[in-house]
């Protein structure tokens, strides 16, 4: 146990959040003695994306009821084994079942906030755009408390407004889900989902913009009083390949594949690979 248990909130989407990027901060978390809080909109019990869980429906035959659970490309693209079994402790916590509305929260109760992120459109738009998540997450970092943001949880950080009307990402490093991730993820998908090829693209491109102008990357650098401060793995980087291939993920005792960023009390990852380092490096700022 730690000598202080710190109150955490874990701010999930209704629908569709990502297994991986919520569970494992969860069970290294509590492992370590803090006490996990959920919220969602509505204090309505959240629903994690079922293809991320299972690989269930990521194969060229995975709309077929009869074969969507023979996985190839689902295997390797769903949760792994550590993050099946921290979901599925996560899944029957007391608190997970009984969560907090985002109009309820205030930073003066919380020792630390989680984005995780998602990226099914119709689950996680929601969550993006939800005004009484954005308006704690401002408050934990005007409170200067821990925050940690992954994939696609950068974004309701950057959508957070400070009092002068700039993201309370402005003048901070980050990382998030980068464009080469999401583009490649998108690419297979065209393949692999030809029904629903868009899967990995929680917002589109509208007439006139360039490729990826609604990317994760782009809106977040958008927010950033530079655009270089939003940082991707360096190629002088020793384990460039490994923590680039998307083949690879980090452990509990590997945090080779990860990256991770922080500054101050704010840290960043950008996909499930990361989410082990995510969590223990967001641990050491409790």
């Amino acid at each position: 146990m730690c000598q202080h248990m710190a109150r955490i909130l874990l701010a999930l989407a209704t629908t569709d959040f990502d297994p991986t990027e919520a569970a494992i901060p969860w069970s290294v978390l509590t492992r370590a003695g803090h006490e996990v809080f959920v919220a969602t909109a509505g204090g309505v019990q959240a629903t994690p994306d079922l293809l991320m869980l299972t690989g269930e429906g990521l194969d060229l035959w995975g709309a077929i009821p009869g074969l969507k659970k023979a996985t190839i490309i689902g295997a390797l693209l769903r949760a792994n084994a550590d993050a099946r079994a921290a979901f599925s402790a996560m899944a029957v916590s007391p608190n997970f079942h009984a969560p907090i509305p985002f109009t309820d929260l205030a930073a003066d109760a919380w020792d630390g906030l989680i984005l995780p992120g998602g990226h099914r459109s119709a689950g996680i738009r929601p969550y993006l755009e939800d005004e009484a998540l954005r308006a704690f997450v401002a408050g934990m970092f005007a409170a200067e408390k821990p925050v940690g943001a992954i994939c696609h949880g950068v974004v309701v950080a950057a959508r957070a407004q400070r009092e002068d009307g700039r993201s309370v990402l402005y003048g901070r490093k980050t990382t998030g889900l980068t464009w080469r991730q999401e583009n490649l993820a998108n690419q297979i998908a065209n393949i692999t989902r030809f029904w629903d090829r868009n899967y990995y693209r929680t917002y589109l491109e509208e007439a006139g913009e360039r490729s990826g102008f609604r990317s994760v990357e782009a809106e977040v650098r958008r927010a950033l009083a530079s655009p270089n401060d939003f940082l991707d793995v360096a190629r002088s980087d020793g384990d460039f390949r490994r923590k680039t291939d998307g083949m690879h993920r980090d452990s509990e005792n590997d945090d080779r594949p990860a990256f991770v960023v922080r500054d101050g009390n704010y840290v960043s990852a950008r996909w499930p690979g990361d989410t082990f380092t995510f969590a223990k490096t967001f641990m050491r700022l409790l």
